[in-house]
């Protein structure tokens, strides 16, 4: 069994600045992923919105915060899935696909993944029409009618990336007003590519082998209607991946989301938790990378006891 000090579950933006920290207090600091290092904010198209980058891609955002855990001596293993925690003891066992690790404390960083809108057709024509990744899936679209559901700043930032690349971006959302913020609501204003499908919500996704049109309803008038498009993006907001924290003992909300107290202390000690999927209101990379260091720092804190901890 590998012993390190900190072990980090997920490669995002709040495991990558707990990584950081962790390694730069001189901690023995491991991070395990089950996908490449980044995370979710890998995929947004465009951040404009992080300190010191009026903006950069979220691809290019994540390998940096990558290469800097790496420059700073963190170990990073991806493709590798964390199968079960033992948090009982004062060492704390991760157990993956490949090893088990034994840690003085542990922080869960997991994020989120996309939610589904729970549609015919959803599931059926995922990867053939469907997708939940601007970036990952728009180019295949270029010059075609795409649609975009949801309201909040994903549904904005990939509506304005897909308005670059797609003949026309239609818009659907169930209300009458974006969540998202002002700016990206006034770009969407500005695209004449760009149409918006007020008080309106996709019941079906249609095809033969790929995705050719939706059925959607409008709430308000009480109508039904088939529109053609090319592919439907889902961008309708993320749940929490707190199912190892969980199953482990961790206390967690409603939603499922992990609890945590302001020095991101769950409910078992030596185990912290930080980014999207913990309590924390805002979802944001900023905050994220804020929670990850303060993770990070009350880790330190515990192992290693400084002159301001005794």
């Amino acid at each position: 069994m590998e012993n390190w000090e900190l072990i980090i579950i997920g490669a995002g933006a709040a495991g990558l600045a707990a990584g950081i920290y962790g390694a730069r207090s001189g901690l023995k600091t491991l991070i395990i992923d089950e996908k490449l290092a980044g995370g979710t904010a890998a995929d947004a198209p465009s951040v404009e919105n992080y300190p010191g980058f009026p903006q950069i891609t979220g691809g290019e955002l994540a390998q940096n915060m990558v290469l800097h855990c790496k420059k700073v001596g963190v170990t990073i293993h991806e493709i590798e899935s964390v199968t079960g925690l033992n948090l009982t003891g004062e060492r704390k066992i991760v157990k993956t696909n490949r090893a088990e690790y034994e840690a003085k404390a542990i922080i869960i960083a997991t994020g989120s993944h996309y939610r589904k809108i729970g549609v015919k057709g959803e599931k059926e024509f995922h990867g053939r029409g469907v997708s939940y990744c601007g970036v990952c899936d728009g180019p295949f679209f270029k010059g075609k009618r795409v649609l975009v559901i949801g309201g909040g700043n994903s549904a904005a930032t990939t509506t304005l990336y897909l308005s670059g690349i797609a003949a026309e971006v239609v818009v659907t959302h169930r209300r009458d007003a974006f969540r998202a913020e002002e700016a990206l609501v006034k770009d969407i204003a500005s695209k004449e590519n760009v149409k918006v499908f007020w008080n309106t919500e996709v019941k079906e996704i249609k095809g033969e082998k790929l995705v050719n049109k939706v059925v959607v309803y409008h709430n308000k008038a009480d109508e039904t209607k088939e529109v053609a498009v090319d592919a439907v993006f889902v961008q309708i907001g993320e749940a929490p991946n707190s199912q190892i924290a969980r199953e482990a003992g961790l206390e967690v909300d409603d939603h499922g989301y992990i609890k945590t107290d302001v020095f991101q202390r769950t409910s078992v000690a030596g185990v912290y938790a930080a980014g999207d999927v913990t309590t924390h209101p805002v979802k944001q990379i900023g905050t994220a990378v804020g929670q990850g260091i303060t993770a990070a720092l009350e880790a330190y804190a515990v192992i290693r006891r400084p002159y301001y901890r005794k």
